[in-house]
């Protein structure tokens, strides 16, 4: 195709957006909000499997040593913590150390305490697990090391964590098929109305040769343009509401909310040209698809 033949084509189809201006409204308002709600759900996956990560990172396991236990033993415990990858944030606790802060729990009975013959609190080490859904098995390899007394997870509250991630992943992926499928089909439909409009056209550029590439050209253009006109449109509504919920969990104090793990969540500026260039992408593609899907029925003549 010629050079002229395409920017004729382009301008056809952008101009096209003018002229059926209520149509192309529709269209463009249909697809800014099921962009809209895509990125505001993509969004909301990516934060909530940060916060997700921000709980798992303060559970612990807290392995308790058997009395007695050699330098040797505690020397072997250590390089296994540690070459275990799935572990991190390893802490060795000594008695004094936990005899020390056992006192500092209870000062109204820490008199008691200093009349006893030894120091009755274990060697311990404190790790937290990267995965939990590793978190039994991990136990049991740590259980068999020799020195080791007792290991104490927290095996529910990791099973309700991995329960609630993987059916926000399900609930979301689901949601977000439906978006993007409910907006093809709307927007085709919109768009059908347009092509409806302008079958006579259509007809009369059939029959003096138009082949049906040329005529799906500009109502592709045009589906192009006004979706990534509302990509952009979008986008800047996201970055409004997105940036209105973050700072009720920026602040630099400790907040309820930072306690239940709502911290380092991603800040919009970091990424507010991937999510436009998204946008617009997603958009685009959207109107091209349901441009495409709309025409076919009126090129047959």
């Amino acid at each position: 195709m010629r050079t002229s033949n395409v920017t004729y084509l382009v301008k056809k189809g952008v101009s096209s957006v003018w002229k059926n201006f209520v149509m192309s409204l529709a269209s463009f308002s249909i697809l800014m909000v099921s962009l809209l709600l895509v990125s505001s759900t993509v969004l909301l996956m990516i934060n909530v499997n940060i916060v997700m990560g921000n709980i798992e990172n303060t559970n612990e396991i807290a392995i308790y040593l058997e009395e007695g236990v050699t330098d040797a033993q505690m020397s072997h415990i250590r390089e296994v913590l540690e070459s275990n990858s799935d572990l991190n944030d390893i802490q060795h606790i000594t008695k004094e150390e936990a005899f020390e802060s056992f006192r500092e729990d209870i000062p109204e009975y820490s008199e008691l305490l200093d009349n006893l013959e030894s120091n009755p609190m274990p060697e311990t080490f404190m790790v937290h697990v990267s995965d939990l859904t590793k978190i039994r098995h991990i136990v049991n390899v740590i259980s068999e090391l020799d020195g080791v007394e007792k290991v104490k997870a927290p095996y529910d509250f990791a099973g309700i964590l991995v329960n609630i991630r993987n059916t926000f992943t399900v609930i979301a992926s689901a949601v977000l098929l439906v978006l993007v499928i409910v907006s093809v089909v709307i927007v085709s439909n919109t768009i059908r109305a347009s092509v409806f409009s302008r079958r006579n056209e259509i007809s009369i550029m059939k029959y003096v040769g138009a082949t049906n590439g040329f005529i799906k050209a500009p109502f592709f253009v045009e589906g192009m343009f006004i979706g990534a006109v509302a990509g952009i449109a979008a986008w800047g509504l996201t970055w409004v509401f997105y940036n209105s919920v973050f700072s009720m969990f920026s602040g630099n104090d400790i907040t309820l909310w930072q306690m239940f793990g709502f911290f380092d969540l991603i800040a919009f500026d970091d990424i507010k040209w991937l999510v436009l260039l998204i946008n617009c992408v997603a958009g685009a593609f959207l109107g091209a698809v349901g441009t495409v899907i709309s025409t076919g029925k009126y090129l047959s003549v």
